[in-house]
């Protein structure tokens, strides 16, 4: 079996989760101080993004984080490109871990326009899917914002993400497609309704051989994408937390049959770069425990 059909075959059927390690740019600062960790502890992007990275090798290679109970785990360009006990970040999760890699692909959000934030153009995408195509990942993940119940603009989130979701079938890799609805937006539940009428048009546009998974917010109504779990071309639903508490995204994520977690801060909650070794590792153990459980309804 090639490596991709074996992560496709993990993806597909196993129970579990992923892991969201993606965090960049002006999201980092924010992961860092709730991992204790001050802007003082570095003077520039470069010491940043090595400091976090340090943070994400404590949690990678954590006894606790494995393939038994994590599906994937998605990381950013700068992960990729650095290295975890000698290998590639990447190669080290799919080959020491049996963790599934995919690589955050968007570089950021344009302005709001209708109620929505799409994605900002990328020039260089083809390049950067060759890269992670070289590396053992096998897909993709790309976030839009969706703030309000607007239908030109959610039409306009979803056909976007379609449309760079088949270039990346084309280089052989899986796309999340990730229309984030604001947990706090007024009208959630409306946006949601919108969303899932468009999600299933634009399934319904792909080939056979395009496969795609959808990362969406909990949603207000139990169940309320499970139309889409039963369409062909999706291979899996998973959730993000947007903010909710742990505590309160494993609530939600357990009433979602089908629906498995993709959570970040839910995952890191609690960790903190003073723990010693045996408590960070039972922290982190316990955490992947409740998000696994929750995800396996």
């Amino acid at each position: 079996m090639s490596t991709y059909e074996d992560q496709l075959n993990k993806v597909r059927t196993q129970t579990g989760f992923i892991a969201a390690l993606d965090q960049s740019g002006g999201s980092t600062p924010k992961a860092l101080k709730m991992y204790g960790v001050g802007e003082d502890a570095y003077n520039n992007d470069d010491e940043m993004y090595a400091v976090v990275h340090a943070m994400r090798t404590r949690i990678i290679t954590s006894p606790g984080f494995n393939g038994e109970r994590i599906l994937g785990a998605i990381l950013f360009e700068n992960t990729l490109d650095r290295q975890i006990e000698g290998k590639s970040t990447s190669h080290f999760l799919w080959q020491n871990k049996h963790v599934v890699p995919f690589l955050k692909v968007d570089k950021g959000l344009a302005d709001e326009v209708d109620g929505v934030q799409v994605m900002k153009p990328m020039p260089e995408l083809d390049a950067l899917l060759k890269k992670a195509t070289a590396q053992d990942v096998f897909g993709t993940k790309m976030r839009s914002t969706i703030n309000s119940a607007n239908a030109a603009g959610i039409e306009r989130v979803v056909a976007q993400q379609f449309e760079v979701g088949k270039q990346i079938c084309a280089a052989g890799l899986v796309p999340i497609i990730e229309p984030e609805v604001n947990i706090k937006a007024k009208d959630k539940a409306e946006a949601e309704a919108l969303l899932r009428t468009s999600l299933l048009k634009h399934l319904d546009t792909l080939a056979p051989n395009e496969l795609v998974m959808f990362k969406l917010t909990l949603p207000e109504q139990a169940n309320f994408y499970k139309e889409c779990l039963s369409h062909p071309n999706l291979i899996r639903l998973v959730a993000l937390s947007g903010g909710y508490s742990r505590e309160e995204a494993n609530a939600r994520l357990s009433q979602n049959n089908g629906m498995v977690a993709s959570f970040s801060r839910a995952l890191s909650e609690g960790l903190s770069a003073q723990q010693g070794d045996d408590e960070f590792n039972t922290m982190i153990d316990e955490s992947i425990q409740a998000i696994c459980e929750a995800s396996g309804t």
